[in-house]
C-alpha cells in the first residue's frame, strides 16, 4: 500500500475514533468518561481495567470472526469492529492515565 492510502485510512480511522468516543460519552458517561468501567468494577469487585477487559473481549472476539471469516468483510462493518477495539484500548490508557495521576499527588 503506498503512503497517501495509508494516511488516508489514518485520517479517515481518526476523526471515526473522535465521533465515536464524542457520541458515547454523551450517552454513557456525563461526568465521568470512566463511569461504565468504574461502576462495572465495583459490581464485579475488581479493578476498572479488568472490567474494561471482560467488554472489550466481546470486541477483540468479533475482529477475531472478521479475520476468520470466509470472505473479507463489508467496509462498515469491518470499521466498526475495528474502530470499537481500538476506541477500548484509549479508553484503558484513560483508566492507567488518571490511576498514575492519583498515585502521583
Amino acid at each position: 500500500m503506498l503512503e497517501p492510502q495509508f494516511s488516508e485510512i489514518l485520517k479517515h480511522r481518526i476523526e471515526l475514533i473522535q465521533s465515536t468516543l464524542s457520541s458515547k460519552a454523551a450517552e454513557y458517561a456525563k461526568v465521568d468518561r470512566l463511569y461504565n468501567f468504574k461502576r462495572a468494577a465495583c459490581i464485579l469487585n475488581t479493578t476498572p481495567q479488568k472490567a474494561l477487559l471482560g467488554m472489550l473481549m466481546k470486541h477483540i472476539v468479533s475482529v477475531i470472526d472478521l479475520i476468520e471469516g470466509d470472505e473479507l468483510p463489508e467496509r462498515p462493518l469491518m470499521e466498526e469492529k475495528i474502530g470499537d477495539s481500538i476506541n477500548y484500548l484509549i479508553l484503558l490508557e484513560a483508566i492507567f492515565r488518571e490511576q498514575m495521576g492519583t498515585k502521583t499527588r
